[in-house]
């Protein structure tokens, strides 16, 4: 990782040349008015200066239709090329493939925690595989922080009682610098870290050195260790809804409506439940604030996704047909 100060670090991700090109794209246009304006300013600064040989001006002011109508259409134009180009770049930097690496983090005073899937975790370090997209779920603890990448041309806020993402594919192996963006306090400076980006095979090798639960499992535990299981189960003698296939389904709310079931609301239900009560069931949920934290609010969500993939893959296999002589397992 360079050591020096760089204005623009080498593109290290997909889309970062996108970004790079759009930007420059930017900067030319900006540059091509500047200079344009300033000459038009300084010649005729010099051209109708006091004194000079120049026809008087006539007091009836001609409008030539013509100029009028380029110096608002041409404008007009680059403006709505920067806004479609921009617009395309966010939409895609905002949908992560479906194949992402989920990798959860916790923004703190003054660190960067991060924690695998498969249950590594990290303190203001990321390990990633080369050529494979990532998706950071990301939430504060105390403040806002934003995680900022250069070389891969990404920053998010990392915002305290809501969950964002952010989504990158890096294209080379090599360590970047990650930084806090937004001012956390006195010892935001500190709060930095790096991104390595190593070949599938090396990162396989260093992900197997996981000694920790999977954030999965230790969510499975907490849902156990709090007893959720004995009010959100299936069947009649449920007090709470099932949450086999829960994340992303539209659930009916008691006060009327539908809320589409993400990570927030997730959030929402375990630390104010009576916030949004699901229709059929009473609201008798307790709070779990002050008792359960970020982390492991992170592990519960994951458990619940965990849920949502075996049902998916239980409804795969029901759909399959059975094989001639053989009966449907």
């Amino acid at each position: 990782m360079n050591q020096g100060f760089e204005l623009f670090p080498d593109a290290g991700s997909a889309y970062a040349g996108d970004v790079d090109a759009l930007y420059a794209f930017l900067v030319a246009v900006a540059l091509l008015f500047t200079f344009g304006i300033c000459f038009a300013i300084l010649f005729f600064a010099v051209r109708y200066r006091s004194g000079s040989d120049v026809p008087r001006r006539p007091l009836a002011v001609r409008h030539i239709r013509a100029i009028e109508i380029t110096w608002s259409v041409v404008p007009l134009l680059l403006t709505m090329v920067m806004f479609g180009w921009g617009a395309a770049l966010y939409l895609r930097q905002q949908q992560p493939p479906d194949d992402a690496l989920e990798i959860a983090v916790i923004g703190k005073q003054w660190m960067w925690q991060l924690q695998h899937a498969e249950g590594r975790r990290e303190h203001n370090e990321l390990h990633v595989p080369v050529g494979r997209p990532v998706r950071l779920t990301m939430i504060s603890e105390d403040v806002i922080h934003s995680f900022y990448v250069p070389a891969f041309r990404v920053k998010q806020d990392v915002l305290p009682g809501r969950y964002t993402t952010l989504w990158f594919q890096p294209d080379r192996p090599g360590e970047h610098h990650l930084f806090c963006a937004e001012y956390c306090g006195t010892e935001h400076s500190l709060m930095r870290g790096r991104v390595i980006v190593q070949e599938p095979g090396e990162y396989a090798r260093w992900l197997a050195g996981a000694t920790g639960d999977a954030p999965a499992v230790a969510g499975r535990k907490l849902f156990e260790q709090f007893r959720c299981h004995t009010c959100h189960t299936k069947g009649e003698a449920a007090r709470g809804p099932a949450l086999e296939g829960l994340l992303g389904r539209k659930v009916p709310l008691a006060a009327g409506g539908f809320v589409v079931a993400d990570e927030d609301y997730v959030r929402e239900s375990i630390l104010n439940p009576q916030a949004k009560v699901v229709a059929g069931f009473q609201p008798i949920m307790p709070t779990f604030e002050g008792q359960i934290g970020e982390e492991g609010i992170l592990q519960i969500i994951a458990y619940i996704q965990s849920l949502s993939a075996e049902e998916a893959a239980g409804e795969i296999q029901q759909e399959q047909p059975a094989e001639p002589g053989r009966a449907k397992p």
